[in-house]
């Protein structure tokens, strides 16, 4: 994995039918601590259509052996993974610290999150069944069985590159396919420590693969090259929809989790409090570089001043530094990309006609100075025509709507081509049935924020936020499996 040092700057290679290799180009890039710019973590490799197709081809060899391995064999993997990340949760969650920007706080709870994961994959490999069914005619026995797709192409993001990387990875392998894997390049240094957990686990050469570099040069290779049977994608709808009509053109299996644009709804009987926290939970931390955070917010006219003043006072008291220190609630976003990203959105809000409650500023002072740290940042006087009514920003934004009552809010909220998470506080109970109902959204809550999730339950959106099978829990292996029929006559 490491070849040299360079100024103590580590330089780190693809991994390949179990080796660790340098790419054709022999280009790197480098991954940097976004609350201080000018520390290197580590480089890169620029990798090549090449050393894509090197990949996928050492995948296709290892791929009719380990599908030919006992299911429940393949699971023993997960089982190893489980201790490994209990083992190593301090230094994983110091990597993303470094890498991300997120507080360690969430760094730790991201590894958590994804132990949990394994733990609900793990028995999954002793429940691959199939349906067993009469027979309309007699001395026919038929049944179906679930069987491995072949080589298939895993792209994780860079927000839980390490929960997202392995809970794409695991079901994938555990159905008996081998993956390639592309990671996020602001994250390439948390993506190596998830190949050598699979390698410590266990897993044999040719299994999982990585490839690191370009989006533009793996992702396209990745949408043509008819040696995968299927990608799984989590990333930004515009890149997911191309890449998914590529896949699905020469038919390929598509698996997208994409934006999210996601309401949260706070009527006059709700527990503010609750309701405020959960708000500044799901919107605020983690920068809002969450596809389930919420970015809208509607509020009756009777409580709309009270919930920005309420607002407005918990986001200036978050404390925002380098996420390292035990206090901190928001780090800097990943990078100067998503931080200039964050500024045009705010000023386009205020050249629309918003109000800045607080926020929209890049912060620079002290030893902000060096990373890209910005404000929590609240609008009022949002109209649903407005830019940041409509498009995903991956920031700490939320934008305030008032509203006549329910009814109103309930149908601007579904106004919006995304539908991935939506909440709504409130004591009545007729109303929060009638939301569970009506909302459009593929997860959706009561009184809970709408970043809140449990792996053991399926996860995915409506509308533009998600394409294909959803991920996790009992339909985890959906996607990775096709299903044979077999009819037998003795």
């Amino acid at each position: 994995m490491r070849v040299n040092q360079e100024k103590e700057i580590q330089i780190y290679q693809n991994y390949i039918n179990g080796e660790w290799v340098s790419s054709t180009t022999g280009e790197l890039y480098e991954s940097t601590n976004p609350a201080r710019t000018s520390e290197v973590l580590g480089r890169f490799p620029k990798s090549s259509v090449e050393d894509v197709r090197y990949a996928i081809a050492k995948a296709k060899e290892a791929f009719p052996a380990w599908a030919n391995t006992p299911a429940p064999v393949r699971g023993e993997v997960i089982f190893k993974l489980i201790n490994l990340l209990e083992e190593q949760k301090e230094e994983l969650a110091v990597i993303i610290t470094k890498e991300v920007g997120k507080s360690i706080r969430e760094a730790r709870g991201e590894v958590t999150k994804t132990i949990q994961a394994m733990k609900q994959f793990s028995g999954e490999a002793t429940r691959l069944a199939g349906e067993t069914l009469p027979s309309y005619n007699e001395g026919i026995f038929a049944y179906t069985v679930r069987e491995p797709l072949g080589v298939v192409g895993v792209i994780a993001p860079y927000n839980f590159p390490l929960g997202i990387g392995v809970w794409k990875i695991a079901p994938a392998i555990i159905a008996g396919n081998t993956v390639v894997f592309k990671p996020a390049s602001t994250t390439s240094l948390i993506s190596v420590k998830i190949v050598e957990l699979f390698e410590q686990a266990g897993v044999p050469a040719g299994v999982v693969n990585m490839v690191m570099g370009s989006g533009s040069v793996i992702g396209k290779e990745f949408g043509e090259n008819k040696e995968l049977k299927a990608v799984s994608f989590t990333g930004s709808t515009e890149v997911g929809v191309a890449l998914g009509k590529a896949v699905r053109q020469h038919g390929g299996k598509m698996q997208a989790e994409m934006g999210g644009k996601n309401p949260a709804i706070i009527l006059e009987d709700a527990d503010l409090d609750l309701a405020i926290d959960s708000v500044v939970t799901s919107g605020f931390y983690d920068n809002g570089q969450r596809c389930t955070g919420t970015s809208r917010l509607f509020v009756p006219k009777s409580i709309y001043r009270e919930v920005i003043d309420r607002l407005v006072a918990k986001a200036e008291s978050l404390i925002i530094q380098d996420g390292m220190n035990e206090d901190t609630n928001n780090g800097p976003v990943i990078d100067e990309n998503q931080l200039n990203t964050y500024l045009h959105y705010v000023q386009m809000a205020i050249d629309e006609g918003a109000t800045l409650e607080t926020g929209g500023k890049r912060l620079t002072d002290g030893d902000l100075k060096d990373g890209y740290f910005v404000a929590p940042t609240v609008f009022s006087g949002m109209r649903p025509d407005m830019t940041i009514a409509k498009e995903e920003i991956f920031g700490p934004v939320i934008g305030v709507f008032e509203v006549e009552g329910y009814e109103e809010a309930l149908a601007m909220a579904n106004d919006i081509d995304f539908g991935l998470s939506s909440t709504i506080y409130t004591k009545d109970l007729e109303k929060a049935f009638h939301f569970v109902r009506n909302i459009e959204s593929g997860v959706t809550h009561v009184n809970l924020p709408s970043t809140y999730f449990e792996n053991h339950y399926p996860f995915g959106g409506k509308k533009e936020s998600s394409i294909g099978p959803r991920e996790q829990g009992s339909t985890a292996l959906d996607f990775w499996t096709d299903v044979k029929t077999v009819y037998m006559k003795p």
